[in-house]
């Protein structure tokens, strides 16, 4: 299995599998003795820029930025479509950058990455590298491979307007049946004075709007052919009945940001090239969001201030995280690396312990640390379960959204004497302390576990205790709980507390502490997989789905309805892939080659009771399985994780090469211990390269190979 250095260790940072020095690490401390300038010329061929828009550079020498975008050079543009600049870089040290997309608010201080180069290895200049004279580069493709995804949100705002089945009531009888486009501009509040650029596509009211600059809009549709966010039309995008359209505007100066609505209709006798006619508008003022999410019911005014009708919207506000900033050096989020096998992963730990009939029993309680260790020392890949936050915001593993507790001890149990509250009204002490029971435990008056005061398995351990307990070498899925929104109108949680606080306190627990460890992160509700999508650019996210089930009740969003949508929701926000209920795919196995040929990385969830489904789920071609019981279903040849087996291999692959190269007998690692080999450090990043280079991107899914971690450590060592 990969190993992925999402947020390092001091002592990791300097040398990593492209050989990057990070900031803050002379580069003569590590490559060269001394600083020896060149000239070297950067020349990138990009087509299809906005106005505003630039080509910019970063990597891993101070000169570049050290990754950092704020701190990019910016190149000019020399000819059509041409990009270049000239720069003095070291000439005795391999130098790693990447280009990007942007926009230059302030140099320095603040650039809006568009979109950016994400192949896995970046761009590279030998050391001593002679530069053909005629070599030019293509925005996002090298080395054979074309990989650009879109940026991320470093500041500002991104406001997320999505309209679903019938979004507006047009009241005039000519309209009904006509096709409606619905263009959404940013626009400045009041008169402006500083001379910002107006829009190209003006109103055809004749008013003239101010339009901020830097602001941007980009539109998608659910059902459309190409599913994914593009730079919506002048006048707007259709929406088709059953349909969803989602806008994503950027907006860098929230306070003072409205949004103008714009209303076009087509006549039912246009001709070719005829522009549609501008039936109406209506404005959104920063003052009507309330929160994070919300509903908004809007009047629609006609172009002769009559009232046209009204149009109904739902929004998100995606704000950027507050303590951390994510650089350019690497991004995990859409590779994975190909196993001949799918993935075991442990559903809660070793097994869910309150699905189970009453005259069945569970030794472990789920969603405890000694579920997730028990799962591991079977071999457990990785280890699923479920995070969500109490009432002091401290994120916690627990499944349901709701506990029982006891108003009076008797030894028969009966409706009254179990109360139902909400885990986010009960704060972390107060989960540790009371006497707490699963739903499962109050609905059948069966105590299942007294096992509490052993520490390990208490209930409600916190994650950041699951990061510093849990081996390692297991990856963990993190499905963060959100609550959603049913088909009859109802929620699965009242009153949430806001979403993008709910989001930024569990990711800062994981940047701070997840250290070395492979992270995927998952939810079934897909605007909480949008804001770990937009917030950074490290971690892969993974779309759940319960799909088209008869044991769970519908969710209102059509982006969960199905895997069709699935595929497209996580194509259009650019995740990693999705996992959708065996119960789908036991009925429609063809279902998994259609999100494999999407680029999707696939796993299941649900109930898996036996090991001939789990090996037939494995050779549909899903990439891991999550299911109960791990301990009782690996195999005898998988009894050890994939992590340990390919981590050992590669090291003692390594170990072979490096001695060989040295003209000294091999080292042989024992089986229950690793040693780390010695060797110059030339002799090592020789061999980084040589293994990176290997190293197979023919899927936009390609992943980090174990082997070069193990260089990683042995540099560490030595």
């Amino acid at each position: 299995m990969q190993s992925w250095f999402f947020v390092e260790e001091p002592n990791n940072a300097t040398l990593r599998c492209a050989g990057d020095v990070s900031e803050g690490t002379e580069a003569d401390e590590v490559v060269s003795e001394e600083f020896v300038p060149m000239d070297w010329v950067f020349r990138v061929r990009a087509p299809n820029l906005r106005p505003e828009e630039v080509v910019c550079l970063t990597g891993d020498i101070s000169e570049l930025g050290n990754w950092i975008p704020d701190k990019c050079v910016v190149l000019e543009k020399v000819e059509d479509d041409i990009w270049s600049i000239n720069l003095k870089v070291p000439s005795k040290r391999k130098i790693h950058y990447r280009y990007f997309i942007g926009v230059v608010v302030k140099l320095n201080k603040h650039v809006i990455v568009r979109c950016w180069e994400t192949n896995f290895h970046p761009r590279r200049i030998k050391s001593g590298e002679i530069q053909d004279p005629k070599e030019e580069d293509n925005f996002g493709s090298y080395n054979g491979y074309t990989k650009v995804d879109r940026g991320w949100l470093a500041t500002g705002m991104i406001v997320q307007f999505v309209l679903n089945k019938k979004p507006f009531n047009l009241w005039r009888p000519q309209y009904k049946q006509r096709e409606v486009y619905i263009k959404i501009t940013p626009i400045l509040l009041g008169t402006n004075a500083s001379g910002r650029r107006q829009s190209q596509d003006e109103s055809q009211s004749g008013d003239q709007h101010d339009y901020p600059e830097y602001n941007f809009t980009e539109v998608a549709s659910l059902h459309s052919k190409d599913s994914q966010f593009k730079p919506q039309e002048q006048f707007g995008h259709a929406f088709n009945e059953g349909d969803m359209n989602m806008y994503h505007c950027y907006v860098l100066d929230r306070a003072n940001t409205a949004f103008l609505v714009d209303v076009y209709v087509y006549s039912s006798q246009a001709i070719d090239d005829e522009p549609p006619y501008h039936a109406g508008f209506c404005v959104i003022l920063p003052t009507v969001f309330k929160g994070s999410t919300g509903n908004l019911v809007l009047p629609l005014i006609s172009m002769k201030q009559r009232p046209l009708g009204e149009l109904k919207l739902e929004y998100l506000l995606i704000l950027p995280l507050p303590t951390f900033n994510s650089d350019m050096r690497i991004t995990y989020s859409r590779y994975w690396k190909k196993t001949k096998q799918g993935l075991n992963v442990g559903h809660r730990g070793s097994g869910s312990s309150f699905k189970l009939e009453v005259n069945e029993s569970s030794e472990i309680r789920e969603n405890t640390i000694a579920s997730l260790k028990r799962a591991v020392l079977h071999g457990a890949d990785y280890v699923e379960f479920d995070v969500q936050l109490s009432k002091d915001l401290v994120p916690v593993i627990y499944h349901d959204y709701h506990v029982c507790i006891a108003m009076k001890k008797k030894k028969t149990f009966t409706d009254s004497d179990m109360l139902e509250l909400p885990i986010k009204e009960l704060t972390l002490d107060q989960l540790r302390i009371l006497k707490l029971y699963n739903l499962m435990e109050g609905k059948t008056k069966n105590l299942r576990f007294y096992d509490e005061e052993l520490e390990e398995h208490q209930p409600f351990p916190t994650l950041k205790s699951a990061l510093e307990l849990v081996d390692r070498k297991c990856g963990f899925n993190i499905e963060i709980k959100w609550t959603n929104k049913y088909a009859d109108g109802t929620y699965e949680l009242n009153d949430a507390i806001d979403i993008n606080c709910y989001v930024d306190t569990i990711l800062e627990v994981v940047l701070k502490n997840a250290e070395d460890r492979a992270i995927v992160f998952s939810s079934f509700n897909p605007d909480i997989c949008t804001l770990i999508r937009l917030k950074q650019n490290k971690y892969p996210v993974m779309f759940l789905t319960q799909g088209q089930t008869t044991k769970y009740p519908q969710y209102d969003d059509p982006r969960c309805w199905t895997i069709t949508s699935a595929v497209q929701f996580a194509n259009m926000i650019e995740i990693l892939g999705l996992c959708p209920h065996t119960e789908d795919i036991l009925r429609d196995p063809t279902l998994v080659q259609h999100g494999l040929n999407a680029g999707m990385v696939m796993f299941c969830w649900g109930d898996v009771t036996d090991a001939f489904t789990i090996q037939y789920l494995k050779d549909l071609g899903l990439h891991g399985i999550i299911y109960d019981k791990i301990y009782q279903y690996i195999g005898n040849s998988e009894k050890e994780s994939i992590y340990l087996m390919d981590g050992r291999e590669s090291q003692q692959e390594l170990l072979r090469s490096v001695a060989k190269a040295q003209g000294e007998p091999a080292v042989v690692l024992p089986e229950s211990q690793s040693q780390y080999a010695t060797g110059t450090e030339k002799l090592l990043h020789e061999r980084m390269d040589a293994e990176c280079d290997k190293i197979s991107t023919a899927t936009s899914l390609a992943s980090l190979e174990t082997n070069q971690s193990i260089i990683i450590k042995i540099i560490d060592f030595c």
